[in-house]
C-alpha cells in the first residue's frame, strides 16, 4: 500500500488541529502515543478477542475498521511527529492469533516511545498492519475507512469538538 498520500492527509489535519488549538509550539508525542494506547484498547474492546469469559459476539467489522483506522491516524501522526514515515511493502502475515498480535502491538507501542527510533517505528507500523489483516482488512477498505474517518475529524474539529 503506498502510505504517501495518508501522511500527507494525516500532516494536514494534524496541522489544522494545532493551528486552531494552539498548540503548533508544542511536543505531543506523549499525548499522541496516549491516545494511540487507548485507541488500541477501544479496538481490542470491540473485537472482544480476550474476553474468554463472554458468549457475546465482536461488534460488527464496520465497527472495528473504524476503530482501527483511529489507529492508523496516530501511528501516522506519531510518524511525523519523529520525522518517520513508512514506507510501501508487503507485510507478511502475522504468526499468532489476534489476541496475540494485540499484545505485540501494545509492546511495540511501549518499546517506541521508551525508544523513539525509525526501526522500532517502521516495527510498530508492521505489527499494526499485521493486526489488521488478522481482523479481516485488506488494504481497500483501510484506505477507504481513513479518508471516511478523516473527514469526520474535520467536522468534529469545525464543531468545537
Amino acid at each position: 500500500m503506498d502510505w504517501s498520500a495518508l501522511y500527507t492527509m494525516q500532516e494536514h489535519l494534524d496541522t489544522y488541529i494545532e493551528a486552531q488549538h494552539n498548540l503548533s509550539d508544542r511536543d505531543l508525542f506523549r499525548e499522541k502515543y496516549l491516545a494511540l494506547l487507548v485507541e488500541l484498547g477501544e479496538l481490542a474492546n470491540e473485537t472482544r478477542c480476550f474476553k474468554f469469559w463472554s458468549t457475546k459476539p465482536k461488534n460488527e467489522q464496520s465497527v472495528i475498521l473504524e476503530e482501527y483506522v483511529d489507529g492508523i491516524h496516530f501511528i501516522l501522526s506519531l510518524g511525523l511527529e519523529k520525522g518517520y514515515r513508512f514506507d510501501a511493502r508487503e507485510v507478511e502475515p502475522a504468526n499468532t492469533n489476534v489476541t496475540g498480535q494485540f499484545t505485540l502491538v501494545y509492546s511495540d507501542c511501549v518499546a517506541f516511545y521508551q525508544e523513539p527510533g525509525e526501526a522500532a517505528y517502521k516495527q510498530l507500523f508492521v505489527r499494526f498492519i499485521q493486526l489488521g489483516k488478522l481482523l479481516g482488512f485488506d488494504e481497500t477498505a483501510v484506505m477507504t475507512a481513513y479518508l471516511k474517518k478523516n473527514d469526520i475529524n474535520y467536522e468534529r474539529q469545525n464543531q468545537g469538538y
